[in-house]
């Protein structure tokens, strides 16, 4: 039996965590939060929406993490390396959005496109990492 990755697990540990109890709050107290900050309710409904992308994109991507640490110890660099381009991304993307949101800086919206390219390229590193069977030379035709 292989032994899940240490690193990617605990990453999809906090993720996972911080992706619901973040979830939870969008739901539950960020209209309240902003309504006491004096927004406009049209504001207020685009910035929960902003919020409520970076939580959902979030745990996405903390699941993501968590299949990869399943993989086990003997994953391939390039899994480890798609691995901290998740939670980079997680960390960009949806960082960058809360942070817009909490702090009504919309300049941070300029991060958020960097976790979308790590995003990106970790998917694209996933692709690369797939084992080849040895008896495959070729693709099929």
């Amino acid at each position: 039996m292989t032994h899940p990755n240490r690193f990617l697990l605990v990453a999809a540990a906090i993720a996972g965590a911080t992706g619901v109890s973040l979830g939870a709050f969008a739901a539950h107290g960020l209209e309240g939060l902003l309504q006491s900050q004096g927004l406009e309710p049209e504001l207020i409904a685009k910035r929960v929406g902003q919020f409520e992308t970076g939580s959902r994109y979030h745990l996405v991507h903390a699941v993501v993490l968590l299949a990869l640490a399943a993989l086990g110890t003997n994953a391939s660099s390039l899994i480890v390396k798609s691995g901290s381009l998740f939670l980079a991304g997680i960390v960009l993307f949806s960082g960058s959005l809360y942070l817009l949101v909490l702090t009504e800086t919309p300049w941070m919206g300029a991060i958020t496109p960097l976790g979308g390219v790590a995003w990106i390229v970790a998917w694209a590193l996933l692709a690369f990492a797939a084992p080849k069977r040895p008896d495959q030379t070729s693709p099929p035709a």
